[in-house]
């Protein structure tokens, strides 16, 4: 009897492996926004790291966290380095390229909860009254990652986030369009 519970666990196993290593190795995941702001003012909150602390979804989940920046100050070259709680995890950001007012692509490196490299991009397009962002990220799947899709749907998740983090992006992006500018100094 102990026999034939072993074979049928195996076999279970067995299907649940075949059923998660056909699952597509490939994901992308976007989400996009219309933001009421000239495509430069946009793009001044994408293309400096030191600027998402204020539209992050993630930036304040854990307020004990340590935060790096190195390279370049804004722009290609640009790196980002965060430590914290298990809501955010570890992990590290680069700016891959950065085109003025039309694309930020950066190389998005998790280390913990687990290690996974993928790319982020943000494309604004210009239309009237504003600016159109489509937040991208890409990249992919491992087994385990497969598994964790049957029982979790990763899009909804991290598509949650970016929708968060395209309505904080319109409010600090219209916000500086509202604005005064300030004299400068004789």
């Amino acid at each position: 009897m102990l026999k034939k519970i072993l074979l049928v666990v195996a076999a279970l196993l067995a299907v649940l492996a075949v059923v998660v290593a056909l699952q597509p190795a490939d994901f992308s995941i976007t989400r996009s926004a219309t933001i009421a702001a000239s495509d430069s003012v946009v793009f001044a909150q994408i293309n400096d790291f030191h600027k998402w602390q204020a539209w992050s979804p993630w930036a304040k989940l854990d307020p004990a966290m340590t935060q790096t920046y190195s390279g370049a100050s804004a722009g290609a070259g640009a790196t980002y380095a965060w430590k914290g709680n298990k809501d955010v995890g570890e992990g590290k950001m680069t700016i891959l390229e950065s085109t003025p007012n039309s694309v930020v692509r950066i190389n998005l490196e998790f280390i913990a909860p687990f290690a996974a490299t993928n790319i982020a991009e943000f494309s604004l397009t210009p239309m009237v009254g504003g600016t159109t962002v489509a937040w991208t990220m890409t990249g992919r799947n491992n087994f385990m990652a497969k598994g964790a899709n049957l029982v979790m749907n990763m899009d909804k998740l991290v598509g949650g986030d970016f929708e968060k983090g395209l309505t904080q992006l319109r409010a600090v992006s219209e916000a500086a369009v509202a604005a005064p500018v300030q004299p400068s100094a004789p």
